[in-house]
Parts: structure tokens; C-alpha cells; sequence
């Protein structure tokens, strides 16, 4: 349910509360990915995206990202809760980092994927403030022949947000006022811990979101939720396969010769003769 544009903060608390039923509804059923509904967090923040180190000869890479955070309201209008991933990580047994939320063979970056939740400091996600979130982490392994495209983008230190596509569970409405008690003891509740508070306070309303079911988290552009860098890549060589070619000669047993160490070209000879 989309949410008229009221000239005062009261009087879009009052409709929100009034639809309250109707929007939550309509947020469950709901796919959320990256939008910018509301408005981009406005939270100071540093690029501590680096392009990847290791050598010359680069085919993985491993790298861990910051998929969503919680405390922070996001451009969907909600705040997503501590504990809000506990029991999806530990539920979801296929996880997939995608090219920007398309669930497709040519958009998967990587399918070895594990997802935790990890209390991350502000700081380290290159937040201009103090304090925690805990942070739905995916640590991935990237193959160059998987996804040329974004292995390059990620190489290059060019990917700076992620983002989860989620089905909301439960979740509850905070609004900023004293005429709807219970509403206002939510607010009253999370409040104090939301980074970008003032965002929270110019709109009003915020629905706290206390579990999600997780699909799949994605590379983007912008994130709704800005705070999702990629917080490492570390860049290893694939070494050849020792099946892939033959170190030692072979014996062949039924000429009783020694097979020369190129034996491919050697059974060839002897189809030929």
C-alpha cells in the first residue's frame, strides 16, 4: 500500500495507523529487494571497498560482504531489528549471491556461499558513527568463469553495496506519537539505536522488522540499505589438476614398452599403425 504524501507528520501517522493491518499485509506478501521508495539514508559514510590483492594469474576470488545491517532505517521505511536473521541463516541450506536480484543461470555470482550473522562495528562497515549492528554476512567463493563480469567488478574494488532479497515474518509498527500507545512504546524501544535517527524522526513512523526469511543477497549499485560494503577479497590461483596431464611414464602392458610421457599421442600413434 502505497502512502499518500500528507503535509504534516501527524497526518501520516494517523493514516499509517489507520491502514495498519493493510500495510503490514501488503509487506509480507511483498519480495523485498532494492528500491528507494522513501528516500536514501542520509548516514555519513567512507568507501572502504579495496580492489583485490594476489596474483597475476587470478581465477577465484574469496570474499566477504555485508549482504543487509540492522539499526538502520532504510529506504523501505523500515528498521531491521537484531536477531532478525537467526533462524533463516540456519534454516536456508541454498544460498546465492546474485547479480542485482535476477535469479538466473547468466546472473548467479557464486552458489558457494555461507551466510552468518556477525555483530560488525559501525566503523568497519565505513559508518561515521559509533556503536554496533549485526550484520548478515556472506562469505563467497568467485569464479571468473561463472560470472566474468562481476568477478571483474569485484576485482576491481567497483562493487560498494549489497542487498537481500527477503519475505518479511514479523514485524511491527513504531510511530512518534502518545495518542497510539503501543505504537509508541515500539518507537520508544528501538529508537535510541537507530544510526540514521534523525531520518526516522523527520518521517515519524518506522516498522520494526523482527524476522525475515532470506532468498538470496545480491551485488547492486545503491543498496536501500547503504551500510553493505564488501568487506574483503582475497585472490587465489587455481592450481592445475594432477589428473590433467601425466607426470610419470606409463607402462604398456600389452607391448610391454615404456609409454613416453606425452601417452595421448603415443595410443594415437598405435590406432594409426
Amino acid at each position: 500500500m502505497e502512502i499518500p504524501n500528507f503535509e504534516t507528520i501527524k497526518e501520516t501517522i494517523d493514516f499509517v495507523v489507520a491502514n495498519k493491518s493493510a500495510i503490514a499485509a501488503s509487506k509480507k506478501m511483498q519480495t523485498k529487494c532494492t528500491d528507494s521508495t522513501m528516500y536514501q539514508p542520509t548516514i555519513e559514510t567512507l568507501d572502504t571497498t579495496k580492489a583485490a590483492d594476489g596474483y597475476t594469474d587470478r581465477n577465484v576470488i574469496n570474499a566477504k560482504v555485508a549482504i543487509n545491517t540492522t539499526n538502520i532505517l532504510d529506504s523501505h521505511g523500515d528498521v531491521h531489528i537484531d536477531g532478525i536473521w537467526n533462524k533463516t541463516v540456519k534454516e536456508q541450506k541454498n544460498v546465492y549471491l546474485l547479480e542485482e536480484h535476477v535469479m538466473s543461470f547468466r546472473t548467479i555470482i557464486s552458489d558457494k556461499v555461507v551466510a552468518s550473522v556477525q555483530n560488525v562495528s559501525w566503523k568497519e562497515l565505513g559508518v561515521k558513527a559509533e556503536g554496533m549492528t549485526q550484520a548478515l554476512i556472506f562469505d563467497a567463493e568467485l569464479k571468473r568463469d561463472r560470472n566474468a563480469y562481476m568477478f571483474g567488478e569485484y576485482e576491481k574494488g567497483h562493487v560498494k553495496n549489497h542487498s537481500v532479497g527477503m519475505r518479511y515474518s514479523k514485524l511491527e509498527l513504531a510511530v512518534n506519537s502518545i495518542d497510539y500507545p503501543k505504537e509508541k512504546a515500539i518507537w520508544d524501544k528501538h529508537i535510541d539505536s537507530i544510526v540514521n535517527r534523525k531520518d526516522a524522526e523527520n518521517v515519524g513512523h518506522f516498522w520494526a522488522v523482527y524476522e525475515a526469511k532470506m532468498i538470496e543477497g545480491s551485488a547492486v549499485p545503491i543498496g536501500s540499505n547503504v551500510a553493505t560494503p564488501t568487506l574483503s577479497t582475497e585472490i587465489k590461483n587455481i592450481e592445475p589438476s594432477a589428473d590433467t596431464h601425466i607426470t610419470e611414464p606409463l607402462q604398456d602392458t600389452q607391448t610391454n614398452t615404456t609409454v613416453p610421457k606425452d601417452g595421448k599421442q603415443y595410443f594415437i600413434n598405435l590406432l594409426i599403425k
